[in-house]
């Protein structure tokens, strides 16, 4: 077999090859560079002219040529509780400085032993300290998928920032979590908790789990002591067929077996959050003990909310 030959089947195999690890094979592999067949991707790494720039190869390449660098940011994301996450720059910490790389974003920082993660042959940031570190450029959506996915909970959330307590930005960092008390899984069941809370609604549960006709579901929003649910259709109902069919499904379920429910959508919550409001309150009143509401007026308390989150 040729020398060429050689490497390409090593690159076949591996995806990538580094010259290091081959030093019999430099002439060679300096000749499939020269030709263009093969593209650095790191110094001394060595992928496909057509798949260098996918973050596959730059993965692979990492991994030969930065074993200790452990996976943060997007990267964590993508790989454990966010694969749809878009990003094609590979991001990782590193213990001593390195020189900036195209496609590759290296921060030199030190990552607690009990929030790294294995990946195959990487090392990943757990998904409660990748969400947190993601907070500061997604918001409060990374915090509601990776407790949707159930790839963290709420106390590993708040355990991971209780080992990286002196890093800036935990003020926000901890806002966002108390915010996320109720452990919502969209933007809109955080915002439905929201009003739910600042009007004084209570006795009910985020995701309550029940088992149906041999089925298990999770109710966006469910008061279990009054057969009570209140489904939140979010963005994502917007776009995807499937999850508003098999919502629709579920409710069926739901009202055959004694359940009302009252739906709600995005829009509703922004636009009218006053009618959200009044619409359960009036159904817990009706099904259930109405002596909550006595003394109360929660179209006027939750206009005071909405004007309080407007001017924060």
């Amino acid at each position: 077999m040729k020398l060429s030959d050689e490497v390409r089947e090593i690159v076949r195999r591996e995806g990538v090859v580094a010259r290091r690890d081959h030093p019999a094979l430099s002439g060679a592999l300096a000749r499939l560079v020269r030709d263009g067949e093969l593209v650095a991707v790191l110094p001394g790494v060595y992928a496909p002219a057509e798949v260098a720039g996918d973050r596959r190869a730059r993965l692979a390449a990492l991994r030969l040529s930065t074993p200790d660098a452990v996976l943060v940011g997007r990267t964590a994301a993508q790989l454990t509780f966010w694969p749809g996450l878009p990003g094609d720059v590979v991001e990782c910490a590193v213990p001593a400085r390195r020189e900036p790389q195209p496609g590759f974003v290296f921060a030199k920082r030190r990552i607690h032993p009990e929030l790294v993660l294995r990946h195959g042959a990487l090392a990943v940031t757990a998904p409660s300290l990748t969400a947190l570190d993601l907070c500061g450029v997604l918001g409060a959506d990374v915090l509601d998928q990776v407790l949707r996915t159930r790839a963290a909970t709420l106390d590993e959330l708040h355990q991971a920032l209780a080992l990286t307590a002196s890093r800036s930005g935990n003020v926000d960092r901890r806002a966002l979590l108390l915010d996320s008390r109720d452990e919502p899984w969209s933007a809109a069941e955080r915002l439905a908790h929201r009003l739910l809370r600042q009007a004084g609604i209570d006795g009910w549960k985020a995701n309550l789990p029940v088992v149906l006709r041999g089925r298990r579901y999770f109710l966006d929003i469910g008061f279990p002591g009054l057969k009570l649910v209140v489904e939140i259709d979010g963005r994502m109902h917007q776009t995807d067929r499937g999850l508003f069919e098999s919502d629709r499904l579920r409710q069926n379920v739901l009202v055959l077996e004694g359940w009302t429910v009252l739906r709600f959508t995005w829009r509703l919550l922004e636009d009218r959050p006053e009618q959200f409001v009044e619409t359960v309150s009036e159904a817990t009143c009706s099904i259930g003990d109405p002596r909550w509401w006595r003394g109360r007026s929660p179209t006027l308390e939750v206009q005071r909310a909405s004007r309080s989150r407007v001017e924060k």
